[in-house]
């Protein structure tokens, strides 16, 4: 048996005569039934290059909003190879042009511009919550450049 301090912040402090290694065990057991309740939220990736096609944009489309409803963030990026790097602007288009067909209710937590040393555009489209939902309901896509996190 061990004299445990169970509140030292209280005066006078409460101290219990127990068993320390019971006493840790069922803290341990308690912090652990609080984290199950909790959802931990992963970020899916999505890559589309220049030229793909329809019909792959449209598997890639599904797998997104399978992603969303799902209560993942989703890293949808297009990738510029070769002389497609000349292209950014054609690039920005064919990816707000494939986030336009996503029919789930999301909204964009992140663009990122092509650096110097990487060549592609990324966004983060997270799933909206039913209050974010009613606020906002139309999907956005932040298109200016004062948006661009870089």
């Amino acid at each position: 048996m061990d004299l445990v301090e169970i509140s030292a912040g209280t005066r006078p402090p409460v101290c219990k005569i127990m068993d320390f290694g019971k006493f840790q065990y069922e803290q341990a057991k308690r912090e652990k039934e609080q984290k199950k309740g909790k959802k931990k939220t992963d970020i899916k990736g999505i890559r589309i290059g220049f030229k793909t096609g329809d019909h792959d944009q449209e598997l890639k489309r599904k797998q997104t909003e399978e992603f969303l409803n799902e209560g993942d963030k989703v890293r949808v990026e297009i990738v510029l190879r070769g002389r497609e790097k000349a292209h950014k602007p054609l690039a920005r288009t064919i990816l707000e042009a494939f986030l336009r067909k996503i029919s789930s209710p999301y909204r964009v937590e992140e663009l990122m511009a092509p650096h110097p040393n990487g060549f592609s555009i990324t966004l983060l489209p997270t799933p909206k919550t039913n209050q974010q939902e009613k606020e906002k309901p139309d999907n956005s896509i932040p298109i200016d450049e004062k948006q661009v996190i870089h």
